[in-house]
């Protein structure tokens, strides 16, 4: 008999993950994609703020909203030349959404041109 405990193997689990093979090098991510994630995490945050989720009043936030839309139309915006029209027109098209959805939601609602995101897009009109 041995007072020595058994070794266990080296098998990853929840308490130790092996990172270097859940992740890719930044560097090996083209452009395109970190901007296009960004963008659809950004949406998807501010179709939420704006109620357009499941149980969408519990999370209605219009304040914050407006914020996640300005970013988007700042980074779509900035980096349309850079990604295509390819990648930029389905952005353009959520991020009108989004501004047309924040116009609705709001008990008065901004007036064209002053709406989130209208100083880089332009008055956007339903």
């Amino acid at each position: 008999m041995s007072d020595q405990t058994p070794q266990q193997p080296d098998v990853p689990n929840a308490a130790n993950p092996d990172f270097d093979s859940m992740t890719r090098d930044i560097a090996e991510v083209p452009a395109v994609e970190v901007i296009t994630t960004v963008a659809v995490h950004l949406m998807s945050s501010a179709a939420v703020n704006l109620g357009l989720a499941e149980e969408g009043a519990a999370h209605k936030d219009l304040d914050e909203a407006r914020k996640l839309i300005q970013a988007l139309a700042g980074l779509v915006t900035a980096s349309a030349t850079e990604i295509g029209s390819y990648h930029a027109a389905p952005l353009r098209d959520g991020l009108k959404s989004l501004q047309l959805a924040f116009r609705e939601a709001s008990v008065v609602p901004d007036e064209p041109g002053q709406g989130p995101g209208e100083k880089f897009t332009g008055p956007v009109y339903g």
